[in-house]
């Protein structure tokens, strides 16, 4: 099942809508939910009407279905509960460690990495990335990501894939030049990141088919920098899944419905794959050219995403963003 937002001027939260399969088409759902937030409070019961509204939508069985326009589609979740993200991409720990001169943790294949971060305002799929300051060093984060329903705290890896609810694609925003002196002051990323963005759909795990395999999206995820290669990093290195995720959120407390948990940059040690986000690549020049030579995002600067199925169709919708800035 595929669901998304419809941006909605009366709703923060928006408008939810049953996807079809092919992306071509979608239904408004007022009689199951007016927003993907509250349809979550509920997911299980939810789910199973929101499933059958969607096998009438793919058999062309509803009276109301529209050509689907995605950009009219906000992020799924305009606004959650709780953004949580990870870095469960070992390689991508390393480069990025490395191009700030920072140790590497002693935990690090131990016990993952996980920061909170702001969720209460989500940048729309194709909205503008707005910037203040160039010199903060404005960067792209290409991730994969999990919405759970209610989740007790305590859940452990082998029992976390069953509160599960949605899969989704991220573009986590960061500003590297801020990263090391919030860092340092010991409380972690704030100001260093700022408002990310999700691809239009999110979908349940079972429209993945095998890609969806032991709590990894085993797929490559596609990414354009200014209409040129630049990625196409896949899933399947995750080295702590989203199992493994989503126990280390559990540990202390309950995660309410509507939680995201990211994936961190999605990375593979095999550099002909490419790179997921800016401070990778650059750290990769600096080892083998000896400088950094791409530069962060200015104003105009343009990042595309997008994750296929093995049948070529788009998983998640796009994210096609470009920075200006901020007056």
């Amino acid at each position: 099942m595929k669901l998304a937002t419809l941006k909605d001027q009366n709703s923060r939260d928006g408008k939810l809508v049953v996807v079809s399969s092919d992306n071509k088409k979608a239904v408004t759902v007022p009689q199951v939910s007016e927003n993907l937030i509250k349809a979550l409070e509920n997911w299980d019961q939810n789910k199973a009407k929101l499933e059958e509204v969607s096998k009438k939508l793919n058999s062309q069985e509803v009276d109301k279905e529209f050509e689907l326009d995605q950009d009219k589609l906000h992020s799924p979740l305009p606004r959650a509960w709780q953004w949580l993200d990870g870095s469960a991409f070992i390689h991508h720990i390393k480069l990025v460690r490395m191009a700030r001169n920072a140790d590497l943790p002693e935990t690090l294949e131990s016990v993952p990495l996980m920061y909170q971060g702001c969720s209460d305002n989500f940048l729309a799929p194709t909205e503008d990335i707005p910037q203040v300051d160039f010199s903060h060093g404005t960067d792209f984060e290409g991730e994969v990501g999990v919405i759970l329903k209610d989740t007790p705290m305590g859940t452990k890896a082998d029992k976390a894939l069953d509160y599960v609810a949605l899969i989704v694609l991220i573009n986590d925003v960061s500003l590297r030049g801020l990263i090391p002196a919030e860092l340092k002051q010991g409380f972690g990323f704030m100001q260093s990141k700022p408002a990310s963005s999700f691809g239009p759909i999110a979908v349940t795990p079972d429209e993945l088919g095998d890609s969806w395999k032991d709590g990894r999206v085993e797929l490559p995820l596609n990414v354009e920098y200014n209409g040129s290669f630049f990625g196409k990093a896949n899933g399947k290195e995750m080295f702590f899944n989203f199992a493994k995720l989503i126990e280390h959120a559990a540990k202390t407390r309950d995660l309410s419905s509507g939680t995201i948990i990211g994936s961190g940059t999605v990375s593979n040690e095999d550099t002909n794959m490419g790179s997921s986000c800016l401070a990778e690549k650059r750290m990769l020049e600096k080892i083998n050219d000896g400088e950094f030579k791409t530069p962060f995002m200015k104003a105009g600067d343009r990042v595309y995403m997008e994750m296929f199925d093995h049948k070529g169709v788009s998983l998640f919708g796009k994210i096609d963003q470009k920075v200006v800035k901020k007056s």
